[in-house]
């Protein structure tokens, strides 16, 4: 941005207004470079599926330019009405608006700055619904009753067993994993009318979050963490422990009548390219069933497969070995030796369980840590959008996803930078402690915290809820450095430091998803679709080129019929929507091309 809109005779709204009229009658008339002209010479257009079938950012005006000419006819964008009054702040007006395309009606928000006339620096456009085919909310709602009389009745409950009943044998499903993306999307198909199937390997829905070793609890607040249609209490604590989460994905599977099958594994699957559908082989309790769905969603959670090293001498050392993902909590390892090698949100996280419990306890630290108490995160970098402060100005769920979407990846580290100013200055203190204990910090490769590390690589941070103060009291030991090999009774890193341990954590981490595809499908899809997660921002474990938006992330692939949904909580409620339109477009027999398909840059 290289100028600020200062025009004292226009109020925001006309400042808004003119530049929504006048790109509107560009896109009527087909003036490309008329469209194009409205954007500054450095600007971003963020895209959710109502242009480009797609998740898709371009720059520029000659992005712009590309996405019209491939996209406008198609389209026919119209009725760009603001949505509510606009604002200006800084010498930039914010406008929210709505409008309508060929096949639905859309919401986007605009920043609009002085270069020469009024011009877009930013611009976000959402599908929010397909005409004809909206969601069976509020005066849409389905009847439930059926009055009358009728020999035949079934009961409600009667006719969704039905339902589970045809799945493989009458009915094929689009079907997805059972994590929270899983369940979200599962929510968002059942309001659309696309037959889906969640399926879990669990007995219970949240039996993973069960699982879990008891001191874990989400380190993302409440505002934060709703799933779709239907929003945690208002008593809900801010950081909920993980059987609240596990009891509230059961309830949620219920209320929101998710197709869901648990105890049910999937052995393999197989695309025909020909028929355009997939086989899928699971077992369900023991019993072999085939199904044959158009869609197949790898919801199996943003980390995907477990990074278990394989160390020299693991195969001779006589205690435990776990990973993370497999700790089942501390109460056996009460004075055991214990070593956890990871230094991010698990590994603390162990670490304080285990220390709570009287186990001796080291963490190995073998790079370093992007550290943000949680109490910090909350005010300073997030109490804008998801709090009650947030609430009580208007900024609503909904709302606050919408703004964060609008915040193109290119430069969304310049709005985050001064936000991890304010906490280092806040918690300085901390910080010195934890440096003074010998453990490596840092903000990100340029200095913009939490947020762009997780959109980027998904790793290397600790949102602190505590266990971080047993490092800088040196109460949980640590050492540093690359592990070399395994003794029968010891860790030993490359320095020649050796740690005795009875119990090894592998706080490692987790593989990209499309390792799960290898495992179901076959190595050759895996590579075909490549990795997932990350930007392309060239900084530490995401290489580029720039991609512009998460890998593979809710959206085609290059594989078809084959999608990814992961994420955390917020993703999973967000971008559930659009993956959901998505499909019910292709359910519909809707043209969907797509503008823009992700290339394959690498593999894992």
């Amino acid at each position: 941005m290289t100028t600020t809109l200062d025009r004292p005779q226009l109020t925001a709204d006309d400042i808004a207004m003119r530049w929504l009229q006048d790109f509107e009658s560009a896109l009527s008339r087909r003036n490309i470079p008329a469209a194009a002209g409205l954007f500054a010479t450095d600007s971003y257009w963020r895209d959710l599926v109502s242009f480009t079938w797609n998740l898709k950012t371009v720059e520029n005006p000659d992005g712009v330019t590309d996405l019209l000419t491939h996209n406008l006819d198609r389209v026919s964008p119209e009725e760009f009405e603001l949505a509510e009054p606009a604002a200006t702040a800084d010498g930039v007006t914010e406008a929210w608006f709505t409008f309508t395309t060929s096949v639905g009606r859309g919401k986007g928000l605009v920043r609009l700055i002085d270069e020469d006339g009024i011009k877009a620096w930013t611009m976000l456009t959402s599908l929010q619904e397909i005409a004809g085919h909206e969601e069976p909310r509020g005066t849409r709602r389905a009847k439930g009753a059926e009055h009358g009389v009728d020999p035949e009745r079934k009961s409600w409950s009667e006719k969704l067993a039905e339902e589970d009943a045809a799945w493989g044998k009458t009915a094929d499903p689009y079907i997805l994993g059972g994590g929270q993306g899983g369940i979200a999307l599962g929510a968002r198909l059942r309001q659309l009318g696309v037959p889906s199937l969640v399926i879990d390997r669990w007995e219970r829905p949240g039996d993973q979050w069960r699982s879990r070793y008891k001191s874990l609890c989400l380190h993302d607040p409440v505002w934060y963490d709703h799933l779709p249609y239907l929003k945690f209490p208002d008593n809900w604590p801010v950081f909920a422990p993980k059987d609240k989460i596990a009891d509230w994905l059961e309830f949620y599977t219920k209320v929101m009548e998710i197709p869901y099958w648990s105890s049910t594994t999937a052995a393999s699957a197989t695309y025909d390219e020909a028929e355009g559908r997939w086989t899928v082989e699971v077992d369900r309790n023991g019993e072999k069933v085939t199904l044959r769905p158009t869609h197949l969603v790898m919801a199996t959670g943003m980390s995907g497969k477990p990074s278990i090293p394989t160390f020299p001498g693991s195969d001779i050392f006589e205690g435990e070995q776990q990973h993370s993902s497999q700790h089942p909590g501390p109460d056996a390892y009460a004075g055991k030796k214990v070593v956890v090698i990871g230094s991010n949100n698990s590994a603390f996280d162990i670490c304080g369980a285990l220390y709570e419990n009287g186990a001796d306890v080291t963490m190995v630290q073998r790079s370093s840590t992007h550290i943000v108490k949680s109490d910090s995160l909350v005010e300073i970098a997030m109490g804008d959008l998801y709090s009650e402060r947030a609430l009580e100005s208007g900024v609503t769920t909904e709302k606050a996803d919408l703004i964060f979407a609008s915040l193109p990846y290119r430069i969304m580290h310049e709005f985050q930078i001064p936000l991890y100013d304010q906490i280092k200055e806040a918690d300085k203190d901390f910080y010195q402690r934890m440096e003074d204990a010998g453990f490596d910090l840092d903000f990100g490769d340029d200095e913009s915290g939490l947020f762009l590390k997780y959109l980027r690589r998904g790793s290397g941070y600790y949102i602190d809820v505590g266990a971080a103060e047993l490092v800088a009291d040196g109460k949980v030991k640590l050492a540093k450095g690359q592990v070399d090999h395994l003794t029968s009774d010891s860790v030993v890193l490359a320095d020649g430091t050796e740690l005795p341990a009875d119990l090894v954590v592998y706080a490692t981490g987790y593989g990209s998803m499309n390792g799960w595809v290898a495992d179901l499908v076959d190595q050759e899809t895996a590579d075909k679709v490549g990795k997932c997660w990350g930007l392309g921002s060239e900084t530490t474990k995401d290489p580029g080129p720039w991609e512009g938006e998460q890998r593979n992330m809710w959206k085609p692939t290059q594989q078809e019929n084959l999608w990814f949904m992961g994420g955390n909580l917020h993703q999973s409620r967000h971008y559930s929507l659009y993956l959901a339109l998505q499909l019910k477009a292709r359910h519909e027999g809707i043209e969907t091309p797509v503008y823009g398909l992700q290339e394959v840059h690498h593999l894992r």
